[in-house]
């Protein structure tokens, strides 16, 4: 039983082929195109009042420097919205759940953020390293725990998104479950655990938009750091 529950996890393959490509490709054909026309449909007057929001809100503290990163970061978590998202319907697979995906959104754009730090102020970059005001006999200790805790961020970003999305698919899927095998023994008990399930279910669709926010904010945090 254990294992069906996870089985979800698993990437889904087609004659030995991993279908994961698919899964991320996919989603690109949602976004609606924007045209020409000097008025726009709702849909697209919407999406663009989401992505000025976004950005108004991720890049206000940041200087006009790290503004040169709004396109990529929008659109990660555009991305990273819809995957999740559509992980939550039926029959679906998540790439989101995978801990390898989200390492490798995380670890090459925190990384960038330390290059740039270092290249354009190594002084301040390497200071953070070292908190004003040390004692002299804790500078050894520090300087390693704020390296250890540097290299541990692309792993937090990774490991908080894959943990809350795998989390909250496990329990909808062992609340379905119980609502299912209570059905016929316990009705009232059945349709209580369903209206359970689906309020479960609403707060899952605004975890998968938090998650994907707080990705993005964390990035945009590690990136004021360095320009």
């Amino acid at each position: 039983m254990m294992l069906s529950f996870f089985d979800q996890f698993m990437s889904p393959t087609y004659m030995g082929v991993p279908l994961i490509a698919l899964a991320i490709t996919l989603p690109w054909i949602l976004y609606p195109a924007p045209t020409s026309r000097w008025v726009n449909n709702r849909l697209l007057t919407l999406q663009g009042w989401f992505i000025n929001r976004l950005n108004q809100q991720i890049f206000l503290p940041i200087n006009q420097g790290g503004h040169k990163w709004a396109t990529l970061l929008t659109s990660l978590m555009i991305f990273l919205i819809t995957l999740n998202i559509l992980g939550l319907l039926p029959y679906t697979f998540t790439p989101t759940t995978q801990l390898s995906l989200n390492m490798a959104f995380a670890v090459p754009l925190w990384l960038a953020t330390v290059i740039i730090g270092m290249r354009n102020q190594p002084t301040a970059a390497l200071g953070h390293l070292l908190p004003e005001g040390t004692p002299t006999p804790l500078i050894p200790v520090l300087i390693i725990i704020e390296t250890i805790s540097l290299f541990i961020r692309p792993l937090a970003l990774g490991v908080r998104l894959t943990a809350n999305l795998t989390a909250g698919h496990l329990l909808i899927q062992l609340i379905a479950t119980a609502a299912f095998v209570l059905l016929p023994m316990m009705p009232t008990v059945a349709i209580l655990t369903a209206t359970v399930l689906f309020l479960l279910t609403l707060l899952e669709v605004a975890v998968a938009m938090i998650q994907a926010y707080v990705f993005v904010l964390l990035l945009s945090l590690y990136l004021q750091e360095n320009v």
